[in-house]
Formats: C-alpha cells, sequence, structure tokens
C-alpha cells in the first residue's frame, strides 16, 4: 500500500466558528459537534478565532481511492505506529484518510511504516 507525504505542516484548532477559515487552503478538515468546532489546516492559514492550537503536525495520505467495504486499513496504520509508541490523528474524507503524526516523530513514523511493507512517497 502506498502513502503520499504531505508536505504542509498541519494545525489542529478548536474554532469559535468557521467564518475565518480560508477555503483555498489545500488541506481544510472541520468538524462540528454539540460541544466544539474543530479544524485541522495548513500552518499558515491558521484563522484568527483559533482558540486552542498546536502546529506541530505532519501528515501521510493513503493513496488511491478506498472503498467503504474495505476493513482494517485505519486499524493497520494505527497498530503499527501504537506498537512504536507514536500517537496519531487521523482524520478521513469521502475517498481516503489520512495520518496525522507530531513533527517530532514524524520520520520516524515513515521509517516504521516502510518497516513494515508500506511505500512511501515523497
Amino acid at each position: 500500500m502506498q502513502l503520499k507525504v504531505i508536505k504542509n505542516t498541519l494545525a489542529v484548532c478548536k474554532v469559535a466558528d468557521y467564518s475565518d477559515v480560508n477555503w483555498q487552503d489545500e488541506f481544510v478538515f472541520i468538524g462540528k459537534t454539540d460541544e466544539e468546532n474543530s479544524l485541522v489546516c495548513s500552518v499558515k492559514y491558521v484563522p484568527q478565532n483559533a482558540t486552542q492550537v498546536d502546529t506541530t503536525w505532519r501528515a501521510v495520505r493513503i493513496e488511491g481511492e478506498l472503498d467503504f467495504a474495505l476493513i482494517g486499513i485505519l486499524s493497520k496504520l494505527s497498530t503499527i505506529l501504537a506498537e512504536a509508541k507514536i500517537g496519531i490523528f487521523a482524520v478521513s474524507t469521502y475517498n481516503t484518510d489520512y495520518i496525522l503524526v507530531k513533527e517530532e516523530n514524524f520520520e520516524n513514523a515513515l521509517t516504521v511504516l516502510s518497516q513494515n511493507g508500506y511505500e512511501i512517497s515523497r
């Protein structure tokens, strides 16, 4: 399975609302619940109305469109990284999944995934 490194450094934010989100950013993931508004975006586009921000995330994309019937892809990746003591933050789109890892663990994560048979493209 192929993983593609996302070049942008990403921020995970809590925002008051989505009015300041730069929708032209290549990577914008939002999550809204009854308790919070969350945002993942490129560090350079953190909105001014962010109330909490962590700007130390890097990501890989699982290449190709994943069928909803496929089971265990994210589980296998997260297990490999957990066994290496590397925490993740996962986000998904209709087509695929993204694994975010803290910047200080990112190169180690890529090495561990490569050693477990994943092809990494940069």
